[in-house]
Protein backbone atom coordinates (compact mmCIF):
# COMPACT_ATOMS: atom_id res chain seq x y z
CA UNK A 1 0.00 0.00 0.00
CA UNK A 2 1.17 3.41 -1.17
CA UNK A 3 0.10 5.84 1.42
CA UNK A 4 -0.01 9.66 -0.80
CA UNK A 5 0.22 12.67 1.31
CA UNK A 6 -1.74 15.48 -0.72
CA UNK A 7 1.32 17.69 -1.13
CA UNK A 8 4.30 15.79 -0.58
CA UNK A 9 4.17 13.21 -3.30
CA UNK A 10 7.42 12.06 -4.17
CA UNK A 11 9.18 11.35 -8.13
CA UNK A 12 9.68 7.77 -6.57
CA UNK A 13 6.21 7.58 -5.39
CA UNK A 14 4.92 8.50 -8.81
CA UNK A 15 7.69 5.85 -10.95
CA UNK A 16 5.68 3.44 -8.93
CA UNK A 17 1.80 4.30 -9.93
CA UNK A 18 3.34 4.11 -13.42
CA UNK A 19 5.30 0.86 -13.32
CA UNK A 20 3.65 -1.30 -10.60
CA UNK A 21 -0.20 -1.56 -12.45
CA UNK A 22 -1.70 -3.33 -9.20
CA UNK A 23 -0.51 -1.07 -6.83
CA UNK A 24 -2.84 -0.14 -4.31
CA UNK A 25 -3.21 3.44 -2.67
CA UNK A 26 -4.21 5.25 0.24
CA UNK A 27 -4.62 8.99 1.43
CA UNK A 28 -2.70 9.98 4.38
CA UNK A 29 -5.68 10.47 6.71
CA UNK A 30 -4.93 13.78 8.02
CA UNK A 31 -6.17 15.00 4.97
CA UNK A 32 -9.69 14.27 5.83
CA UNK A 33 -11.07 16.77 7.87
CA UNK A 34 -9.41 19.73 5.43
CA UNK A 35 -11.60 17.77 2.41
CA UNK A 36 -14.62 18.14 4.45
CA UNK A 37 -13.92 21.21 5.90
CA UNK A 38 -13.55 22.88 1.97
CA UNK A 39 -16.99 20.79 1.30
CA UNK A 40 -18.64 22.34 4.61
CA UNK A 41 -17.57 25.99 3.18
CA UNK A 42 -18.80 25.33 -0.59
CA UNK A 43 -22.39 24.33 0.99
CA UNK A 44 -22.27 27.48 3.18
CA UNK A 45 -21.78 29.77 -0.13
CA UNK A 46 -24.68 27.73 -1.52
CA UNK A 47 -26.78 28.84 0.86
CA UNK A 48 -25.90 32.23 1.61
CA UNK A 49 -26.69 33.04 -2.46
CA UNK A 50 -24.16 35.06 -3.24
CA UNK A 51 -22.59 34.74 -6.77
CA UNK A 52 -19.38 32.91 -7.07
CA UNK A 53 -17.85 31.68 -9.95
CA UNK A 54 -18.22 27.97 -10.85
CA UNK A 55 -20.64 26.90 -7.83
CA UNK A 56 -23.70 28.88 -8.71
CA UNK A 57 -22.94 30.28 -12.30
CA UNK A 58 -21.80 29.55 -15.72
CA UNK A 59 -18.67 28.56 -16.74
CA UNK A 60 -16.00 30.42 -19.22
CA UNK A 61 -17.57 33.12 -21.24
CA UNK A 62 -20.99 32.28 -19.54
CA UNK A 63 -19.88 32.88 -15.84
CA UNK A 64 -22.40 36.31 -15.85
CA UNK A 65 -25.15 33.66 -15.64
CA UNK A 66 -26.17 33.20 -12.34
CA UNK A 67 -28.13 29.52 -11.60
CA UNK A 68 -30.60 28.98 -9.32
CA UNK A 69 -30.40 26.39 -6.53
CA UNK A 70 -32.29 23.56 -7.87
CA UNK A 71 -30.50 23.60 -11.21
CA UNK A 72 -26.94 23.36 -9.53
CA UNK A 73 -27.03 19.65 -9.57
CA UNK A 74 -27.57 19.50 -13.32
CA UNK A 75 -25.12 22.56 -13.91
CA UNK A 76 -22.56 20.01 -12.49
CA UNK A 77 -23.65 16.90 -14.65
CA UNK A 78 -24.20 18.75 -17.86
CA UNK A 79 -20.41 20.74 -17.80
CA UNK A 80 -19.17 16.91 -17.39
CA UNK A 81 -21.65 15.79 -20.51
CA UNK A 82 -20.60 19.09 -22.54
CA UNK A 83 -17.07 18.67 -22.20
CA UNK A 84 -16.61 15.02 -22.44
CA UNK A 85 -15.36 15.93 -26.28
CA UNK A 86 -12.05 14.14 -26.51
CA UNK A 87 -11.23 12.11 -29.65
CA UNK A 88 -8.61 9.96 -30.62
CA UNK A 89 -7.02 7.02 -29.12
CA UNK A 90 -7.08 6.15 -25.38
CA UNK A 91 -4.73 7.03 -23.23
CA UNK A 92 -2.69 3.74 -21.94
CA UNK A 93 -3.34 2.76 -18.52
CA UNK A 94 -0.24 3.62 -16.86
CA UNK A 95 -0.75 7.39 -17.73
CA UNK A 96 -4.62 7.14 -16.26
CA UNK A 97 -3.50 5.56 -13.49
CA UNK A 98 -1.16 8.51 -12.91
CA UNK A 99 -3.77 10.91 -13.99
CA UNK A 100 -6.08 9.36 -11.19
CA UNK A 101 -3.41 9.79 -8.15
CA UNK A 102 -2.59 13.37 -9.42
CA UNK A 103 -5.79 14.46 -9.43
CA UNK A 104 -7.10 12.67 -6.07
CA UNK A 105 -3.48 14.41 -4.15
CA UNK A 106 -4.72 17.82 -5.81
CA UNK A 107 -8.49 17.35 -4.23
CA UNK A 108 -7.47 16.03 -1.34
CA UNK A 109 -5.46 18.62 -0.11
CA UNK A 110 -8.81 20.84 0.67
CA UNK A 111 -8.99 23.80 -1.12
CA UNK A 112 -11.43 22.40 -4.28
CA UNK A 113 -14.63 21.96 -2.36
CA UNK A 114 -15.26 18.73 -3.18
CA UNK A 115 -16.98 16.25 -0.64
CA UNK A 116 -14.63 13.55 0.60
CA UNK A 117 -16.84 10.90 -1.21
CA UNK A 118 -15.74 11.87 -4.68
CA UNK A 119 -12.23 11.54 -3.35
CA UNK A 120 -13.05 8.51 -2.61
CA UNK A 121 -14.72 6.97 -5.39
CA UNK A 122 -11.10 8.05 -7.53
CA UNK A 123 -9.10 5.82 -4.96
CA UNK A 124 -11.80 3.13 -5.29
CA UNK A 125 -11.20 3.22 -9.28
CA UNK A 126 -7.30 3.25 -9.13
CA UNK A 127 -7.09 0.12 -6.62
CA UNK A 128 -9.79 -1.45 -8.26
CA UNK A 129 -7.53 -1.05 -11.58
CA UNK A 130 -10.14 0.50 -13.35
CA UNK A 131 -9.09 3.16 -15.61
CA UNK A 132 -11.43 5.09 -17.38
CA UNK A 133 -10.91 5.64 -21.29
CA UNK A 134 -9.45 8.93 -22.43
CA UNK A 135 -9.39 10.11 -25.33
CA UNK A 136 -5.95 11.32 -25.69
CA UNK A 137 -6.84 14.36 -27.98
CA UNK A 138 -8.68 17.46 -27.09
CA UNK A 139 -6.72 19.14 -24.34
CA UNK A 140 -4.91 22.82 -25.32
CA UNK A 141 -3.85 22.98 -21.49
CA UNK A 142 -6.46 26.02 -20.09
CA UNK A 143 -8.03 25.97 -18.63
CA UNK A 144 -6.50 22.61 -17.39
CA UNK A 145 -7.21 19.75 -19.39
CA UNK A 146 -10.82 19.50 -19.59
CA UNK A 147 -12.09 17.02 -22.73
CA UNK A 148 -9.78 14.38 -21.21
CA UNK A 149 -10.98 15.21 -17.42
CA UNK A 150 -14.53 15.45 -18.27
CA UNK A 151 -14.45 11.48 -19.66
CA UNK A 152 -12.48 10.59 -16.82
CA UNK A 153 -15.37 12.58 -14.68
CA UNK A 154 -18.07 10.88 -16.86
CA UNK A 155 -17.04 7.23 -15.17
CA UNK A 156 -18.04 8.44 -11.77
CA UNK A 157 -21.68 9.22 -13.57
CA UNK A 158 -21.97 6.03 -14.67
CA UNK A 159 -21.14 7.24 -18.16
CA UNK A 160 -18.58 6.63 -20.80
CA UNK A 161 -15.98 3.18 -20.79
CA UNK A 162 -13.24 1.64 -18.74
CA UNK A 163 -10.51 -0.09 -19.03
CA UNK A 164 -10.73 -3.28 -16.26
CA UNK A 165 -9.12 -6.46 -15.17
CA UNK A 166 -10.65 -9.33 -17.28
CA UNK A 167 -10.99 -12.94 -15.23
CA UNK A 168 -7.87 -14.87 -16.02
CA UNK A 169 -5.73 -12.00 -16.50
CA UNK A 170 -5.00 -9.15 -18.84
CA UNK A 171 -7.42 -6.41 -19.60
CA UNK A 172 -11.14 -5.70 -20.60
CA UNK A 173 -13.10 -2.89 -22.10
CA UNK A 174 -16.18 -2.44 -20.18
CA UNK A 175 -19.30 0.32 -20.04
CA UNK A 176 -18.54 2.24 -17.40
CA UNK A 177 -21.64 0.95 -15.21
CA UNK A 178 -19.96 -1.99 -15.16
CA UNK A 179 -16.55 -0.94 -14.01
CA UNK A 180 -18.27 1.16 -11.32
CA UNK A 181 -19.26 -2.48 -9.86
CA UNK A 182 -15.93 -3.73 -10.05
CA UNK A 183 -14.45 -0.94 -7.68
CA UNK A 184 -17.65 -1.75 -5.84
CA UNK A 185 -19.46 1.79 -6.72
CA UNK A 186 -22.55 2.98 -7.93
CA UNK A 187 -23.04 6.47 -10.06
CA UNK A 188 -22.29 10.11 -7.70
CA UNK A 189 -24.62 12.70 -7.89
CA UNK A 190 -22.22 16.06 -8.41
CA UNK A 191 -23.00 18.97 -5.92
CA UNK A 192 -22.03 22.25 -6.18
CA UNK A 193 -18.58 22.89 -7.47
CA UNK A 194 -17.52 19.09 -7.87
CA UNK A 195 -18.22 18.80 -11.52
CA UNK A 196 -15.93 21.51 -12.06
CA UNK A 197 -13.05 20.83 -9.39
CA UNK A 198 -12.91 17.63 -11.48
CA UNK A 199 -11.90 18.70 -14.71
CA UNK A 200 -10.20 22.17 -14.05
CA UNK A 201 -6.29 21.28 -13.79
CA UNK A 202 -3.44 20.12 -15.32
CA UNK A 203 -3.37 16.12 -14.31
CA UNK A 204 -3.43 14.90 -17.63
CA UNK A 205 -0.73 16.69 -19.09
CA UNK A 206 1.38 16.33 -15.99
CA UNK A 207 0.92 12.59 -16.40
CA UNK A 208 2.06 12.61 -19.68
CA UNK A 209 5.21 14.68 -19.17
CA UNK A 210 5.96 12.54 -16.15
CA UNK A 211 5.41 8.83 -17.47
CA UNK A 212 7.37 10.21 -20.75
CA UNK A 213 10.02 11.50 -18.24
CA UNK A 214 10.30 8.17 -16.59
CA UNK A 215 10.63 6.59 -20.05
CA UNK A 216 13.39 8.97 -20.80
CA UNK A 217 15.33 8.35 -18.21
CA UNK A 218 15.53 4.81 -18.84
CA UNK A 219 16.31 5.64 -22.11
CA UNK A 220 19.08 8.02 -21.04
CA UNK A 221 20.70 4.89 -19.27
CA UNK A 222 20.53 2.41 -21.73
CA UNK A 223 21.99 4.99 -23.86
CA UNK A 224 25.23 5.56 -21.85
CA UNK A 225 25.61 1.96 -21.71
CA UNK A 226 25.16 1.82 -25.79
CA UNK A 227 28.04 4.69 -25.75
CA UNK A 228 30.05 3.12 -23.64
CA UNK A 229 29.93 0.13 -25.21
CA UNK A 230 30.34 1.96 -28.27
CA UNK A 231 33.82 3.41 -27.29
CA UNK A 232 35.37 -0.03 -26.66
CA UNK A 233 33.74 -1.37 -30.10
CA UNK A 234 35.39 1.19 -32.07
CA UNK A 235 38.83 1.17 -29.99
CA UNK A 236 38.12 4.27 -28.71
CA UNK A 237 39.66 6.44 -25.83
CA UNK A 238 38.61 6.76 -22.28
CA UNK A 239 40.87 9.89 -22.17
CA UNK A 240 37.77 12.55 -23.10
CA UNK A 241 36.22 11.05 -19.61
CA UNK A 242 39.25 12.60 -17.59
CA UNK A 243 37.72 14.01 -14.65
CA UNK A 244 40.31 17.23 -14.44
CA UNK A 245 38.24 18.09 -17.65
CA UNK A 246 34.99 18.26 -16.82
CA UNK A 247 35.69 19.62 -13.37
CA UNK A 248 37.04 22.90 -15.43
CA UNK A 249 33.97 23.81 -17.10
CA UNK A 250 31.98 23.12 -14.07
CA UNK A 251 28.60 21.47 -14.88
CA UNK A 252 27.06 18.97 -12.71
CA UNK A 253 25.63 16.82 -15.38
CA UNK A 254 28.46 16.47 -17.59
CA UNK A 255 30.70 15.60 -14.33
CA UNK A 256 28.32 13.08 -13.31
CA UNK A 257 27.72 11.60 -16.77
CA UNK A 258 32.02 11.64 -17.28
CA UNK A 259 32.27 9.66 -14.33
CA UNK A 260 29.76 6.91 -15.09
CA UNK A 261 31.17 6.65 -18.68
CA UNK A 262 34.72 5.97 -16.57
CA UNK A 263 32.91 3.13 -14.18
CA UNK A 264 32.02 1.63 -17.26
CA UNK A 265 34.88 1.12 -19.09
CA UNK A 266 36.98 0.41 -16.29
CA UNK A 267 39.81 -2.30 -16.66
CA UNK A 268 38.64 -2.71 -20.82
CA UNK A 269 41.49 -5.51 -21.97
CA UNK A 270 40.37 -4.15 -25.79
CA UNK A 271 41.52 -0.28 -24.25
CA UNK A 272 44.45 -1.23 -22.78
CA UNK A 273 45.48 -3.17 -25.88
CA UNK A 274 45.85 0.30 -27.33
CA UNK A 275 46.50 2.48 -24.49
CA UNK A 276 50.44 3.08 -25.53
CA UNK A 277 50.53 3.04 -28.63
CA UNK A 278 46.97 4.51 -29.90
CA UNK A 279 47.60 6.28 -33.28
CA UNK A 280 44.40 7.85 -33.20
CA UNK A 281 44.88 11.71 -31.82
CA UNK A 282 41.33 12.48 -31.22
CA UNK A 283 37.84 9.99 -31.60
CA UNK A 284 34.79 11.85 -33.56
CA UNK A 285 32.46 14.08 -31.31
CA UNK A 286 29.79 11.15 -31.17
CA UNK A 287 32.43 9.04 -29.02
CA UNK A 288 34.45 12.30 -27.79
CA UNK A 289 31.95 14.75 -26.53
CA UNK A 290 29.59 12.34 -24.70
CA UNK A 291 29.61 13.81 -21.09
CA UNK A 292 28.94 17.15 -22.57
CA UNK A 293 26.10 16.12 -24.67
CA UNK A 294 24.40 13.45 -22.09
CA UNK A 295 25.27 15.70 -19.17
CA UNK A 296 23.18 18.44 -20.91
CA UNK A 297 20.69 16.17 -21.33
CA UNK A 298 21.37 15.12 -18.16
CA UNK A 299 21.18 18.40 -16.66
CA UNK A 300 17.19 18.63 -18.47
CA UNK A 301 16.07 15.75 -17.06
CA UNK A 302 16.51 16.39 -13.43
CA UNK A 303 15.35 20.22 -14.04
CA UNK A 304 12.27 19.08 -15.52
CA UNK A 305 11.90 16.41 -13.13
CA UNK A 306 12.23 19.34 -10.55
CA UNK A 307 9.26 21.40 -12.67
CA UNK A 308 6.87 18.28 -12.99
CA UNK A 309 7.20 17.06 -9.29
CA UNK A 310 6.16 21.01 -8.05
CA UNK A 311 3.34 20.65 -10.54
CA UNK A 312 1.88 17.35 -9.26
CA UNK A 313 1.78 18.38 -5.70
CA UNK A 314 0.26 21.71 -7.06
CA UNK A 315 -3.95 22.73 -6.71
CA UNK A 316 -4.17 23.28 -10.54
CA UNK A 317 -8.42 23.85 -10.08
CA UNK A 318 -10.38 26.60 -10.39
CA UNK A 319 -11.81 29.03 -8.66
CA UNK A 320 -9.80 27.86 -5.06
CA UNK A 321 -11.77 27.89 -1.79
CA UNK A 322 -9.17 29.90 0.95
CA UNK A 323 -11.30 29.30 4.44
CA UNK A 324 -11.57 32.48 6.51
CA UNK A 325 -13.37 33.42 10.33
CA UNK A 326 -16.80 34.96 8.53
CA UNK A 327 -16.96 37.50 11.56
CA UNK A 328 -19.91 35.68 13.55
CA UNK A 329 -18.20 32.80 14.94
CA UNK A 330 -18.40 30.74 12.17
CA UNK A 331 -15.46 30.05 9.26
CA UNK A 332 -16.74 31.34 5.53
CA UNK A 333 -14.83 31.18 2.86
CA UNK A 334 -12.86 33.29 -0.39
CA UNK A 335 -13.41 32.10 -3.57
CA UNK A 336 -10.35 33.07 -5.59
CA UNK A 337 -10.36 32.55 -9.15
CA UNK A 338 -6.82 32.67 -10.86
CA UNK A 339 -5.32 30.68 -13.45
CA UNK A 340 -3.39 27.93 -11.91
CA UNK A 341 -4.88 25.63 -14.51
CA UNK A 342 -2.68 26.99 -17.05
CA UNK A 343 -0.08 24.41 -17.92
CA UNK A 344 2.94 26.54 -18.85
CA UNK A 345 5.24 25.10 -16.33
CA UNK A 346 4.25 21.56 -18.17
CA UNK A 347 4.30 22.70 -21.57
CA UNK A 348 7.88 24.46 -21.15
CA UNK A 349 8.81 21.11 -19.03
CA UNK A 350 7.74 19.18 -22.50
CA UNK A 351 9.67 21.15 -24.76
CA UNK A 352 12.72 20.90 -22.69
CA UNK A 353 12.72 17.09 -22.80
CA UNK A 354 12.07 17.10 -25.91
CA UNK A 355 15.56 18.58 -26.96
CA UNK A 356 17.39 15.96 -24.50
CA UNK A 357 15.05 13.03 -25.62
CA UNK A 358 15.98 13.86 -29.71
CA UNK A 359 19.72 14.55 -28.97
CA UNK A 360 19.90 11.39 -27.05
CA UNK A 361 18.73 9.58 -30.01
CA UNK A 362 21.03 11.82 -32.22
CA UNK A 363 24.11 10.91 -30.77
CA UNK A 364 23.07 7.87 -30.74
CA UNK A 365 22.74 7.24 -34.14
CA UNK A 366 26.00 8.84 -35.10
CA UNK A 367 27.69 6.43 -33.43
CA UNK A 368 26.06 3.66 -34.90
CA UNK A 369 26.89 5.25 -38.25
CA UNK A 370 30.11 5.36 -37.02
CA UNK A 371 30.41 1.56 -35.83
CA UNK A 372 29.17 0.56 -39.41
CA UNK A 373 31.52 2.06 -41.31
CA UNK A 374 34.97 0.30 -41.08
CA UNK A 375 37.16 3.73 -42.43
CA UNK A 376 35.78 4.98 -39.01
CA UNK A 377 36.29 1.63 -37.04
CA UNK A 378 38.04 -0.82 -38.32
CA UNK A 379 35.63 -3.09 -38.08
CA UNK A 380 34.17 -5.38 -41.25
CA UNK A 381 31.96 -3.03 -43.63
CA UNK A 382 28.52 -3.26 -41.41
CA UNK A 383 29.98 -5.62 -38.82
CA UNK A 384 29.16 -8.52 -40.90
CA UNK A 385 31.20 -11.16 -42.10
CA UNK A 386 31.07 -11.74 -45.89
CA UNK A 387 30.25 -8.30 -46.54
CA UNK A 388 28.91 -7.38 -49.81
CA UNK A 389 27.26 -11.56 -49.21
CA UNK A 390 25.62 -10.09 -46.76
CA UNK A 391 24.64 -6.71 -45.72
CA UNK A 392 24.67 -6.73 -41.73
CA UNK A 393 23.31 -3.43 -40.04
CA UNK A 394 23.55 -1.53 -43.52
CA UNK A 395 19.74 -0.88 -43.04
CA UNK A 396 19.14 -0.83 -39.26
CA UNK A 397 21.16 2.50 -39.13
CA UNK A 398 19.09 3.85 -42.38
CA UNK A 399 16.32 2.95 -39.25
CA UNK A 400 17.89 4.50 -36.83
CA UNK A 401 18.48 7.62 -39.42
CA UNK A 402 14.72 7.74 -39.91
CA UNK A 403 13.49 7.92 -36.47
CA UNK A 404 16.37 10.26 -35.57
CA UNK A 405 15.07 12.74 -38.59
CA UNK A 406 11.23 11.75 -37.14
CA UNK A 407 11.90 13.37 -34.13
CA UNK A 408 13.81 16.45 -35.31
CA UNK A 409 10.37 17.43 -36.47
CA UNK A 410 8.71 16.71 -33.43
CA UNK A 411 10.78 18.59 -30.93
CA UNK A 412 9.85 21.81 -32.60
CA UNK A 413 8.53 23.62 -29.13
CA UNK A 414 4.53 22.87 -28.80
CA UNK A 415 4.51 26.07 -26.08
CA UNK A 416 4.59 28.54 -28.52
CA UNK A 417 1.28 27.69 -30.27
CA UNK A 418 -1.18 29.26 -28.71
CA UNK A 419 -4.76 29.21 -29.86
CA UNK A 420 -7.82 31.25 -28.46
CA UNK A 421 -10.47 29.50 -27.36
CA UNK A 422 -14.07 29.72 -25.44
CA UNK A 423 -15.17 33.23 -27.23
CA UNK A 424 -11.63 35.01 -26.43
CA UNK A 425 -12.64 33.95 -22.62
CA UNK A 426 -9.56 31.83 -22.34
CA UNK A 427 -7.64 34.02 -25.25
CA UNK A 428 -3.45 32.66 -24.98
CA UNK A 429 -3.14 28.37 -23.50
CA UNK A 430 -0.07 26.35 -23.37
CA UNK A 431 -0.67 23.44 -25.30
CA UNK A 432 1.01 21.50 -22.81
CA UNK A 433 -1.12 18.06 -23.35
CA UNK A 434 0.17 18.17 -26.97
CA UNK A 435 3.43 18.93 -26.12
CA UNK A 436 3.75 16.17 -23.41
CA UNK A 437 2.21 13.42 -25.02
CA UNK A 438 4.79 14.07 -28.36
CA UNK A 439 7.09 12.82 -26.00
CA UNK A 440 5.78 9.23 -26.04
CA UNK A 441 6.58 8.73 -29.72
CA UNK A 442 9.69 10.10 -29.12
CA UNK A 443 10.88 8.03 -26.46
CA UNK A 444 9.67 5.14 -28.87
CA UNK A 445 11.65 6.24 -31.75
CA UNK A 446 14.88 6.77 -29.27
CA UNK A 447 14.39 3.89 -27.14
CA UNK A 448 15.19 1.95 -31.25
CA UNK A 449 17.77 3.83 -31.89
CA UNK A 450 19.95 2.92 -29.10
CA UNK A 451 18.52 -0.46 -29.56
CA UNK A 452 20.16 -0.75 -32.56
CA UNK A 453 23.38 1.24 -31.36
CA UNK A 454 23.42 -1.92 -28.94
CA UNK A 455 22.99 -4.33 -31.36
CA UNK A 456 25.79 -2.29 -33.16
CA UNK A 457 28.01 -1.85 -30.28
CA UNK A 458 27.86 -5.79 -29.03
CA UNK A 459 29.07 -6.24 -32.48
CA UNK A 460 31.95 -4.97 -32.66
CA UNK A 461 33.04 -5.96 -29.28
CA UNK A 462 32.22 -9.51 -30.40
CA UNK A 463 35.18 -8.58 -33.14
CA UNK A 464 37.52 -7.25 -31.03
CA UNK A 465 37.48 -10.74 -29.64
CA UNK A 466 39.62 -12.44 -27.74
CA UNK A 467 40.41 -9.25 -26.11
CA UNK A 468 37.71 -8.59 -23.57
CA UNK A 469 35.48 -5.40 -22.54
CA UNK A 470 35.33 -4.11 -19.20
CA UNK A 471 33.42 -6.18 -16.66
CA UNK A 472 30.75 -4.05 -16.01
CA UNK A 473 30.42 -3.48 -20.04
CA UNK A 474 30.57 -7.55 -20.31
CA UNK A 475 27.27 -7.38 -18.46
CA UNK A 476 25.56 -5.37 -20.05
CA UNK A 477 26.91 -7.24 -23.77
CA UNK A 478 25.57 -10.44 -22.57
CA UNK A 479 22.16 -9.00 -21.94
CA UNK A 480 21.83 -8.01 -25.41
CA UNK A 481 23.06 -11.36 -26.15
CA UNK A 482 20.22 -13.15 -24.38
CA UNK A 483 18.03 -11.40 -26.68
CA UNK A 484 19.94 -11.20 -30.16
CA UNK A 485 22.79 -13.65 -31.12
CA UNK A 486 25.78 -12.48 -33.07
CA UNK A 487 24.78 -11.71 -36.13
CA UNK A 488 26.98 -14.10 -38.49
CA UNK A 489 24.81 -13.59 -41.70
CA UNK A 490 21.90 -12.09 -42.57
CA UNK A 491 18.80 -12.55 -40.78
CA UNK A 492 15.53 -10.98 -40.19
CA UNK A 493 16.85 -8.16 -37.78
CA UNK A 494 13.80 -6.31 -36.80
CA UNK A 495 13.39 -9.09 -34.07
CA UNK A 496 16.32 -8.37 -32.35
CA UNK A 497 15.98 -4.55 -32.18
CA UNK A 498 12.49 -4.89 -30.86
CA UNK A 499 14.10 -7.64 -28.64
CA UNK A 500 16.67 -4.87 -27.45
CA UNK A 501 13.74 -2.03 -27.55
CA UNK A 502 11.99 -4.30 -24.72
CA UNK A 503 15.02 -4.55 -22.98
CA UNK A 504 14.95 -0.44 -22.10
CA UNK A 505 11.46 -0.39 -22.00
CA UNK A 506 11.59 -2.75 -19.22
CA UNK A 507 14.55 -0.67 -17.51
CA UNK A 508 17.45 -3.59 -17.72
CA UNK A 509 19.63 -0.82 -17.75
CA UNK A 510 18.15 1.41 -15.28
CA UNK A 511 20.66 0.30 -12.02
CA UNK A 512 23.60 1.91 -13.74
CA UNK A 513 21.98 5.47 -13.61
CA UNK A 514 19.50 5.40 -10.23
CA UNK A 515 21.55 7.75 -8.38
CA UNK A 516 21.61 10.31 -10.84
CA UNK A 517 17.80 10.28 -10.85
CA UNK A 518 17.58 9.28 -7.05
CA UNK A 519 16.94 12.91 -6.06
CA UNK A 520 12.78 13.56 -5.24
Amino acid sequence: MLTLVPGRVTLAELRRIVREPSLPIALAPESRPRIEACAAIVERIVAGGKPAYGINTGFGKLAQTHIPDDQLESLQRNLILSHSAGVGAPLPDDVVRLVLALKIASLAQGYSGVRPVLVDALVALLNAGVCPRIPAKGSVGASGDLAPLAHMSAVLLGLGQVSAPAVGGGRQTLDAIDGLVLAGLTPITLKPKEGLALINGTQVSTALALRNLFGAEDLFAAAVVAGAMSVDAAMGSDVPFDARIHALRGHRGQADVAALYRTLLDASAIRNSHRLDDDKVQDPYSLRCQPQVMGACLDILRAEAGTLLIEANGVTDNPLIFARDDGIGGTGGDVLSGGNFHAEPVAFAADHLALAIAEIGGLSERRTALLVDPGLSGLPPFLVTEPGLNSGYMIAQVTAAALAAENKCLSHPASVDSLPTSANQEDHVSMATHAARRLGDMVENSVNIVAIELLAAAQGIDFRAPLATSPPLARHHARVRSRAAFFGHDRLIAPDIDAVAALIRDGAFRDECAALFAAG
